[in-house]
């Protein structure tokens, strides 16, 4: 593991005639990737047991005990220290991955133009980008919906019932933007491998009908945006509204435990949002890996 984060030049050709994939990254940095996924699930579960031990210590202090807050304060010292040592180590494992994508990137591009060749240098970056942010995001708000889930139905089935309901519902709403969204993408994308081209002619002209279309296409898809989500807030506000007023009216509970309710239904809705971001990053994702992997491999090193 430790010779995967030496030096780019220490590994030469790592990625040569091999697709540029998220799948060929998973494969070729196998050791870093694996570190930096495993101190996420450590980081992600000890978070999720923080509202319960919250709701553990507020009874416990009720009743003038305090080994409940001793156990809570002991808890996040743990996830501190977790914490900071995966960000230190994220930083250099997906640093070498970078280089690497463009060290690659720039071979296959060679005696293309400048301007395309600048736009996948940085369009292969999402690639490491989604694997350090957005795949441990998905697997955080895994982590933390199966938790929430397993609680809220430990508290009452009814809990349970709704939060899944309201889960498939925000999947259904982003699935009918699916194809809208790769479709925006790939039409940013084209144009913004253009850029430099542009730029290079220094006309007033080119440059302001180019910057016009970037700006057409990142409306299109904000506006896309703004509707998915706001189905999707909609959906998860009345799941949280609704658990609420079970909670309060329907169970006999301390209110440590409606506490903990309230906060794991919450939890719940922050962890459900992450699964259409995640969902829409693929798809633009899977543009991009499109657009870079039309050279031709036999131009890589």
């Amino acid at each position: 593991m430790a010779s995967e984060l030496q030096p780019v030049d220490a590994v030469r050709s790592v990625l040569a005639r091999q697709p540029l994939t998220v799948a060929t990254l998973l494969r070729k940095f196998a050791g870093p990737i694996s570190v930096t996924w495993l101190l996420t699930l450590c980081e992600t579960t000890l978070t999720a047991l923080v509202p319960l031990f919250i709701g553990f210590a507020i009874d416990g202090l009720m009743a003038n005990e305090t080994s409940d807050l001793m156990n809570l304060a002991g808890l996040l010292a743990v996830v501190i220290i977790v914490g900071m040592s995966r960000r230190v180590y994220d930083t250099r494992a997906y640093g070498t991955i970078r280089v690497e994508l463009g060290k690659e990137l720039a071979a296959r591009s060679a005696g293309g133009s400048v301007s395309r060749t600048n736009a996948r240098l940085g369009m292969g970056r999402e690639l490491a980008d989604f694997l350090e942010e957005q795949v441990p995001d998905l697997m955080s708000s895994l982590v933390k919906l199966v938790i929430a889930l397993v609680i809220l139905f430990s508290f009452h089935a009814i809990l349970f019932y709704s939060a899944v309901g309201a889960g498939v519902l925000m999947l259904m709403a982003y699935g009918m933007s699916h194809r809208r969204f790769f479709r925006l993408n790939a039409g940013l994308n084209g144009q913004v491998e253009k850029q430099v081209g542009i730029l290079t002619t220094h006309s007033p002209e080119k440059i302001k009908r180019h910057l016009t279309r970037l700006r057409r296409f990142e409306i299109r898809i904000s506006d896309t945006e703004a509707v998915v989500y706001g189905v999707i807030f909609t959906i998860l506000l009345g799941f949280i509204v609704f658990n609420l007023w079970f909670a309060a009216a329907r169970i006999d509970l301390t209110a440590g435990r409606i506490f903990a309710i309230m906060s794991y239904s919450w939890e719940f809705i922050d962890a459900a949002l992450v699964l259409p971001a995640t969902l829409q990053g693929w798809s633009r994702l899977s543009e991009i890996m499109q657009r870079i992997n039309r050279c031709d491999l036999s131009n890589a090193r």
